[in-house]
């Protein structure tokens, strides 16, 4: 509707126009010919632009939660090969490397929406072998089962060094986030809740889609959970009124944060 109302603008503006001789041949356009047209582009350009960016950031969003999907899958593939043990904590060859036979590329590590992927650019482009998982350029970071250790097997964080968690300890696989996305610059591999002040609160991006950054009080991120799916959850239903990162009923209901 709007735009046939512009064009019926148009046409009414170019019928008011005095008539004139035929041009010869060769003539240009006219000035208000030639303003009337790129007053119909700048409009065409206004109405689709901000439609090509809500697509390109969904766009964004689906490959990202692709990619957390493809790592939720590997770490179950994982499981099925180790007696249903996910991998355990190490101080090298961590989870990426552990995982990699499960979803191949490291460039699966990556979400488009990541600052960090501008880097990986550059990288590709210098280095000619295939970069080591652990190095590699990475936007996740994966559950640490702090509450898991502490509650159950009644191990201080000090001490959670080569230890994991089975695959039947998640009580709630739909609702225990196994993956989420990391905050940019952030080199934590693991997701430790009981660490300073808790990396569920300071290493983790919970509006990197669909919102106005970090400090945004709406927006949304991606998180794979045990169950192998992969979802945006919105950022004040992360950690309220149960925090998902956690696996015992004590600590999901007990350490919530409102914001």
């Amino acid at each position: 509707m709007f735009l046939a109302w512009v064009w019926q603008e148009i046409r009414m503006t170019i019928a008011s126009l005095p008539v004139r001789a035929a041009p010869r041949c060769g003539a240009g356009f006219t000035l208000i010919e030639l303003l009337v047209v790129i007053a119909i582009i700048a409009i065409l350009a206004g109405m689709l632009l901000p439609a090509l960016g809500r697509a390109k950031a969904r766009a964004q969003v689906a490959m990202c939660q692709n990619n957390e999907h493809q790592l939720a899958l590997s770490l179950i593939f994982y499981a099925n090969d180790n007696r249903g043990v996910f991998p355990p904590r190490t101080g090298q060859n961590r989870w990426p490397t552990q995982l990699q036979p499960g979803y191949g590329d490291v460039k699966i590590l990556l979400c488009p929406n990541d600052p960090t992927n501008r880097a990986r650019r550059v990288i590709s482009s210098t280095v000619a072998k295939p970069m080591a998982p652990d190095s590699a350029p990475r936007s996740f970071i994966i559950n640490g089962w702090n509450d898991y250790f502490q509650e159950v097997l009644h191990l201080p964080f000090s001490s959670i060094g080569g230890k994991s968690i089975s695959e039947s300890a998640i009580t709630k696989p739909t609702e225990t986030i196994v993956f989420g996305e990391k905050a940019a610059g952030s080199e934590h591999f693991y997701m430790d809740c009981f660490e300073g002040q808790g990396n569920d609160v300071d290493q983790i991006e919970r509006a990197r889609h669909l919102s106005g950054g970090k400090q945004s009080k709406v927006g949304y991120s991606n998180y794979a959970f045990a169950d192998g799916s992969s979802r945006l959850v919105k950022r004040g239903r992360l950690l309220y009124p149960l925090n998902l990162w956690l696996v015992t009923d004590y600590w999901r209901a007990n350490r919530i944060f409102s914001k």
